[in-house]
């Protein structure tokens, strides 16, 4: 009988060929030294640039409060600079396209 595609208990114990578990780290707050705050467009939501990876980056990123910390959420955007500069390239258009909506 073939063993293709399953694994004997011995390997099924030892974790074998399993992908590293994911670890939750505990969110960065404003005392980050990588993180340069920029303006708060909202009142949880706020515009950094901040070193991640070795990559400088535009973020723009929800907030919430947890045990009486500003915690960076999931939602949000982090933009290289090759893309902020994009964003930034069209930033008149983009005025253009708004000024004719209503807030």
């Amino acid at each position: 009988m073939s063993k293709r595609g399953k694994k004997s208990d011995d390997e099924a114990l030892s974790g074998g060929d399993e992908p590293p578990k994911k670890v939750l780290k505990s969110g960065k707050d404003s005392d980050d030294p990588d993180s340069v705050f920029i303006c708060e467009l909202s009142k949880n939501r706020k515009v950094s640039v901040r070193n991640w990876q070795g990559k400088t980056m535009v973020d723009i990123r929800e907030f919430y409060l947890k045990d009486g910390k500003e915690i960076p959420g999931k939602k949000g955007i982090s933009l290289l600079m090759d893309q902020w500069k994009i964003l930034r390239d069209h930033a008149d258009e983009i005025d253009k396209l708004m000024s004719g909506v209503e807030t």
